[in-house]
């Protein structure tokens, strides 16, 4: 798919996270790709769908699990990371119902990540870009994710976005640094709820 989508169609994704897993939990049902999805949102894209607990102006985040690769028709995809970002989250205990009402969706349309190639691992920061790209690292059998809205939240540099990347994997924070390490970068589109069950909006990342 090009990698656009309208404001609508974010609306549409946020809405289909969440009615997957109100219908998830309410009756234990998977529900279907509705009938009305455009063909657009049919075609294979990673996504990752973050579910955070509203407090006031404050979010704490509550689950997320997404599918990095584009191995699934988006729509699908999103229906499967909602539910998983609800219910199979290691951090945290399972969503309840009563919980639904106290929590914001986001959704994250994710492009194909591309291994990022340097002379030095030196180079690596210079390579990449807070508020762009987010960043997988793989080292043997570990592999850690962080979206781009990640190190714009936190407020780290480039280097401390490769070395909390590394933690995410399990690995040593300098671990970017040595042989055998590959680090790959990709871009997001975001969508959120501005409260819950409220009005979507596309997420500024902060990039320039």
């Amino acid at each position: 798919m090009s990698f656009h989508l309208s404001l609508e169609e974010g609306k549409f994704l946020v809405k289909l996270a969440r009615k997957a897993v109100e219908e998830y939990l309410a009756k234990g049902i998977r529900i279907e790709v509705p009938r009305e999805t455009s063909e657009k949102l049919l075609k294979p894209c990673g996504v990752f769908v973050t579910i955070n607990s509203a407090k006031g102006e404050r979010k704490e985040l509550r689950g997320c699990i997404g599918l990095p690769y584009p191995t699934t028709p988006l729509a699908k995809a999103v229906i499967e990371a909602a539910i998983s970002s609800a219910t199979q989250d290691p951090r945290f205990y399972p969503l309840s119902i009563s919980e639904l009402e106290k929590v914001v969706f986001e959704v994250s349309i994710l492009t194909p990540p591309k291994l990022v190639k340097v002379e030095k691992p030196t180079d690596y920061p210079s390579k990449i870009k807070v508020g762009e790209d987010g960043l997988i690292v793989e080292k043997g059998m570990f592999k850690g994710l962080l979206l781009p809205q990640v190190p714009v939240e936190w407020k780290w540099n480039e280097e401390e976005f490769l070395c909390q990347c590394c933690i995410k994997a399990g690995l040593p924070p300098d671990c970017w640094l040595t042989e055998g390490t590959r680090i790959y970068k990709f871009q997001a589109i975001v969508f959120e709820e501005e409260k819950p069950k409220g009005e979507v909006k596309r997420k500024p990342l902060g990039g320039k």
